[in-house]
């Protein structure tokens, strides 16, 4: 199963895009040995629409256009659903399982994301409360996969 990444805003050369390139790294290599591989990585600009409403919507269709019919969307969202990392690696086990073939997690722009993509979300999950800048959030859900890909094969990075 291939899982990708989808976000508003571009990460810039320097620490924050070299911590996450590290974590996607790791993740590409273990991956593959338990069925889990780097999907498409899709950055877009921000919209510079003269409204929130509008700049979500237009973000949000350009998500559309990077998934599949298919396709399991996780939203990352402040009010989403706060999960462990044994609860990640297990819902990711269970889609692979379940024969999907592209999982994409997608990272709204500083407005967040258009509420009708919450509809169309198979999960819909928050980093904690706190507001996180996104260069920040795309370190943690780099390191996030690949911490599943230990827990998924027992390796002992993760531990309690």
């Amino acid at each position: 199963m291939r899982i990708g990444l989808f976000a508003v805003g571009r990460l810039k050369a320097g620490p924050e895009k070299d911590l996450a390139a590290r974590y996607l790294d790791r993740f590409a290599k273990s991956g593959p040995a338990i069925g889990l591989e780097l999907g498409k990585m899709v950055e877009v600009a921000e919209s510079r629409a003269a409204n929130a409403q509008t700049r979500k919507r237009e973000e949000a269709a350009l998500l559309d256009k990077a998934l599949a019919a298919d396709t399991v969307l996780v939203l990352l969202d402040e009010r989403g659903k706060a999960i462990g990392s044994e609860d990640f690696a297990g819902q990711i086990g269970r889609w692979r399982d379940d024969g999907k073939r592209e999982v994409m997690i997608a990272i709204g722009g500083a407005d967040g994301l258009e509420p009708a993509l919450h509809a169309r979300a198979d999960a819909v999950l928050c980093l904690g409360k706190m507001t996180w800048p996104h260069q920040l959030v795309r370190i943690l859900i780099a390191e996030q996969l690949y911490r599943a890909t230990t827990i998924l094969s027992g390796h002992p990075y993760h531990r309690v």
